[in-house]
C-alpha cells in the first residue's frame, strides 16, 4: 500500500528541492512511532523526501498528514516479509530516485524464557522482526545506492546488545546480532561510497520503553534522540551510543569480567514475559 501524505497516490518527482537546494531522500522502518516517526519528522522539516514503511496504515496515515509539504509516501508492511520491503524500495526509488539516507529502525522488545515451551514463537519474532528484517530492509536499496554514488545506511541497535540481560534473551541477542551484522556490512561495502552506521540506543521516551517495570537511568527525550541520531547518520559515524551517559556505562559494562557481570545482573530487574 503506497500513498502521498494526503491519502491519494503519491505523484512521480525527482530528487531535487527548491532552486538552488537538494532534498535529500530518506526511507525509514518502523516509521508509525517511537523513534521512526521522529526521525520522519526531523527530516521532512529539512525537506527531505521520506518514504515511510511500518505495519500500521492508519498510523501511518496519521503521521503523513502532520508533516509538511514535501513528498512523502507510506508503506504498509512488515519488515519480516522480504517482498514487501522489495516492492516499497521498487516504488520509492522510481518516485524519488535511490535514498541517501536508508534507517532499518523496526524493532520489537519482548520478554522470553528459553524454559518456557510456549515462549519459542516470541524468539522467533522478535529475531527475524530485529535482525532479519534489518537485512530485508537494506538490500532492495544497495545497488541503487551504489549506482547513485553512496549513501547511508543506519541499523538501530541497542545497549542491550553489548551483554546479555535475564529476561531480554531475545532481545539481546537480537541487537547482539544486529551490532555484528552491520559490522559485517560496513567491511563489505567500505569501496562502494556506501556507509554503514550502528545506532545503540540507551533507554528512550518512546511506547516501547514505556511499558518496562523498572527505572530507566539516563532516560533521553524522543526528539533529542532524533536529533542526535540524525547528526551521528548525518557524520556517518561508524559506532554511536545514546546518550553519552550509556556510552560510558555500556564500555564498563562490556569490560566486566563474567563472574563481576553475573553478579551485578542477575537479580536486577527483568523485562516482564511477553512485554506485559
Amino acid at each position: 500500500m503506497t500513498t502521498d501524505r494526503h491519502g491519494g497516490a503519491a505523484r512521480t518527482a525527482s530528487a531535487s528541492g527548491p532552486v538552488g537546494t537538494v532534498a535529500r531522500n530518506v526511507f525509514i522502518t518502523g516509521a508509525n512511532s517511537g523513534i521512526g516517526a521522529a526521525l520522519a519528522r526531523h527530516y521532512a522539516a529539512r525537506a527531505a523526501n521520506v518514504g515511510l514503511f511500518a505495519r500500521r496504515p492508519d498510523a501511518l496515515a496519521a503521521l503523513a498528514a502532520e508533516l509538511p509539504a514535501q513528498q512523502c509516501a507510506t508503506y504498509a508492511g512488515d519488515v519480516r516479509d522480504p517482498a514487501a520491503l522489495d516492492r516499497a524500495a521498487r516504488d520509492f526509488i522510481a518516485r524519488f530516485g535511490a535514498p541517501a539516507i536508508v534507517v532499518a529502525n523496526a524493532g520489537v522488545s519482548l520478554g522470553a524464557l528459553t524454559d518456557h515451551p510456549e515462549d519459542l514463537p516470541v524468539f522467533r519474532t522478535v529475531i527475524d522482526t530485529n535482525v532479519i528484517g534489518m537485512v530485508n530492509t537494506f538490500a532492495p536499496f544497495i545497488a541503487a545506492m551504489r549506482a547513485a554514488g553512496g549513501g547511508t545506511l543506519a541499523g538501530i541497535a541497542s545497549v542491550a546488545g553489548f551483554r546479555g540481560l535475564a529476561g531480554s534473551g531475545a532481545y539481546s541477542a537480537s541487537k547482539a546480532a544486529a551490532i555484528t551484522y552491520l559490522e559485517s556490512l560496513r567491511l563489505e561495502l567500505r569501496d562502494t561510497g556506501i556507509a554503514v552506521v550502528t545506532i545503540c540506543p540507551g533507554y528512550i521516551a518512546t511506547p516501547m520503553t514505556a511499558t518496562n517495570p523498572y527505572r530507566m537511568p539516563f532516560l533521553l527525550d524522543l526528539d533529542k534522540a532524533a536529533r542526535l541520531i540524525a547528526r551521528a547518520i548525518e557524520r556517518r559515524k561508524r559506532f554511536y551510543v545514546l546518550p553519552w551517559q550509556m556510552a560510558i556505562v555500556g564500555f564498563l559494562l562490556r569490560r566486566l569480567p563474567r563472574p563481576i557481570y553475573d553478579a551485578l545482573l542477575a537479580r536486577a530487574p527483568r523485562r516482564l514475559r511477553h512485554g506485559g
